[in-house]
């Protein structure tokens, strides 16, 4: 007959003795990858798991995946610290967790002072089997039209709100790190025809209101302008 498995037990938490380091439900470490040559893995705890005796750890772990190990592989605007929430679940041995690592939101990641080698962002979650992602689009922004890259530097414009790369409007780094105001080359069109033609609308309330407020059309116009994710 054969002997029936050892009961195993959930643990609130555990301590990783080679790294001295608590870990519980809910981080996200970094784990060891088979192939040396590869960057860690990065994984988010879903639940840790020791035998009768307390030894013998596993940690059943969702995988993040890094835009070069999904379908259709790395594109142009991945940020360099991007991993994409998968469906893939998987159950580790606790001592293969090099580090514990952070991973933030798209929007507190562009927030942050200074990102560490520990720090990540997710802005997509990401079916691996199919190469599907949610959500499936993305606003771009620029004359590029490109999604954002948090990498990339990028200036906006003060009167549509769009954001555009230095290059993409014939600027240096150097020259966009030193600007105090921007309006984009359409802005600034815009701004010239109202200046010529206010006297012809100081009469007419309505108008002037329109004129006044081309921010509101940028933004209403940038946030229809999406990029599909999919791959046909």
């Amino acid at each position: 007959m054969a002997k029936a498995k050892a009961p195993r037990r959930t643990l609130d938490s555990y301590t990783v003795k080679h790294i001295n380091k608590t870990i519980k439900a809910g981080d996200c470490v970094l784990m060891r990858p088979a192939d040396q040559s590869k960057p860690s893995y990065v994984a988010r705890i879903e639940r840790i798991e020791a035998d009768a005796r307390g030894g013998n750890v596993k940690v059943h772990v969702r995988w993040y995946y890094r835009p070069e190990e999904s379908i259709g592989g790395r594109r142009q605007f991945h940020g360099s610290k991007e991993v994409f929430l998968s469906d893939h679940y998987d159950v580790q041995s606790a001592d293969t967790i090099e580090g514990r690592c952070t991973v933030h939101s798209f929007k507190s990641y562009t927030k942050l002072d200074a990102v560490g080698n520990d720090d990540f962002f997710c802005r997509f979650e990401y079916n691996s089997s199919t190469g599907a992602f949610n959500p499936d689009r993305v606003a771009v922004y620029c004359k590029c039209e490109m999604p954002y890259n948090p990498d990339d530097l990028m200036v906006q414009c003060e009167g549509c709100s769009d954001w555009f790369h230095p290059a993409c409007i014939e600027m240096t780094a150097e020259e966009a790190k030193r600007l105090d105001h921007f309006f984009c080359e359409s802005c600034s069109s815009e701004g010239q025809k109202k200046l010529q033609n206010s006297h012809a609308t100081s009469r007419h309330s309505d108008t002037k209101k329109e004129a006044e407020e081309p921010s509101k059309l940028g933004v209403a116009q940038n946030s229809r302008a999406m990029v599909s994710l999919c791959y046909s």
